[in-house]
């Protein structure tokens, strides 16, 4: 008896110190040895927390493989994680051609902003040409929360790269909302105090004597179609605006691959 609840708790203890390794290998695919267990245990933990911020899934690949294009392999790699279009983000670090790359989709797409992701890229080369990739990695995560936090710019908008089409998203900022609330108070209060001043009624205080004051008279009418036309004209369609704009906020840059859209940028280093 005694043996067996040795043997139990020695599985116990192995299932428990286990099992975070093996979350950590399901969020960082370390396949060039780039970094150590703790370092990946705590790209792990980064990861986790940005997830339940984005409702989605961020992932690290480091790999040794050959690739002729670095954003489809990307690109790719997160769609079959987390499939197309659904929120999350992948940073893939290759050493066999010296690049790394970060694919955005979902709404990473609107967080991780063209300028915003420049930003960070720049960030991770220094780190990256260092030799330091647990840097670069790090930064890719922290950075990715902080925006985030920060949520999506005001007057953000997706340009898809292949068809320049353009795609607006209005976000209300706290400010606007507040004031949105606060008018529509006035509004309701300033209208309860109109007709109640009009009328001078008091709540249950007052009937309409309908009886005394209604009264209805029937007619009989008869209407026939002798004939009728139809009459059509072409409508014109508007000129189209030969004049450009500028766009207001971040925009993001989208394209397509395997039947999904995603945003992102990489390096050489």
């Amino acid at each position: 008896m005694k043996k067996l609840s040795l043997i139990f708790l020695i599985a116990l203890g192995f299932f428990f110190t286990a099992a975070p390794a093996l979350a950590a290998e399901d969020t960082v695919s370390d396949g060039a040895n780039l970094f150590t267990a703790e370092e990946i245990q705590q790209l792990s933990q980064e990861a986790d927390a940005l997830n339940e911020q984005i409702k989605g899934e961020v992932f690290i690949e480091t790999t040794t493989s050959s690739t002729d294009d670095i954003e489809y392999y990307t690109d790719r790699y997160l769609a079959d994680r987390i499939g197309n279009d659904n929120n999350g983000s992948a940073l893939v670090i290759n050493m066999g051609i010296r690049e790394f790359h970060v694919s955005t989709s979902g709404n990473m797409i609107d967080y991780l902003t063209d300028a915003r992701l420049d930003d960070m890229l720049d960030d991770m080369y220094d780190a990256a040409s260092a030799g330091n990739y647990y840097q670069a990695a790090l930064i890719y995560l922290q950075q990715s929360a902080s925006f985030v936090e920060a949520g999506v710019p005001g007057g953000h908008y997706r340009v898809d790269r292949d068809t320049g089409k353009i795609t607006y998203y209005k976000v209300l900022t706290p400010l606007e909302i507040g004031i949105s609330l606060l008018l529509a108070a006035i509004a309701a209060i300033a209208f309860f105090v109109i007709v109640k001043s009009r009328y001078q009624l008091k709540m249950g205080g007052y009937k309409y004597p309908y009886r005394e004051k209604s009264a209805i008279k029937l007619t009989q009418k008869e209407d026939r179609l002798v004939n009728s036309f139809v009459t059509t004209r072409r409508i014109p369609r508007p000129p189209k605006n030969s004049g450009g704009g500028g766009f207001g906020g971040g925009g993001s840059t989208t394209h397509s691959s395997g039947g999904g859209s995603f945003g992102g940028g990489g390096r050489s280093f």
